[in-house]
Order: C-alpha cells, then structure tokens, then sequence
C-alpha cells in the first residue's frame, strides 16, 4: 500500500506537532497533498478511470476548504505550509 501508518505518522511529525496529531489543519493538508500526488500520478497512467478521478476532485476540494480556514484562522500558519509544501493558488 502507497500510504502505511508508518509513512503516516512521518507526515504527521514533520507538519503536525507530533506524531499522534491527526487533527491539525497543516498535518491534515500534508496527508491530503500526499494522497493527492498519488492519486494524480495513478490518473496519468489510467485515464479513463473516472471513480479515481471524482475522488481526486473531492479530495482537492477538502483541502481547498482546510486551507480557506486556516486563512481565516492564522494566515502565518497558512503561508508557512503553502511554502512548505509547494502548493500553489
């Protein structure tokens, strides 16, 4: 499997506070970003699978509205993991 809670727990100690932060909006947004890559580089490679490709959308969605709030919350916070993570408007 692509994502094992030991890559899991990696992403959450690096962009959460700790390793059993699952709910921060940056530890959430890494997992997101993580699942999203995966998911695009499986759409380059089957193009006509459209459940993958509804759930891509979905997923980017769920991260767009996490990163909408933590504009609202703190917008260090969201400059800090859009630089980190590359993610780009």
């Amino acid at each position: 499997m692509y994502l094992d809670s030991e890559k899991k727990k990696e992403l959450f100690e690096k962009y959460g506070k700790s390793t059993t932060d699952t709910g921060s909006p940056e530890s959430q947004i890494a997992l997101f970003t993580f699942r999203i890559a995966h998911l695009t580089e499986h759409l380059k490679k089957n193009r006509k699978d459209f459940g993958t490709a509804r759930s891509l959308k979905m997923l980017v969605g769920k991260r767009r509205r996490l990163l909408d709030y933590l504009i609202k919350v703190d917008i260090s916070r969201y400059r800090a993991i859009i630089k980190e993570l590359g993610i780009r408007r």
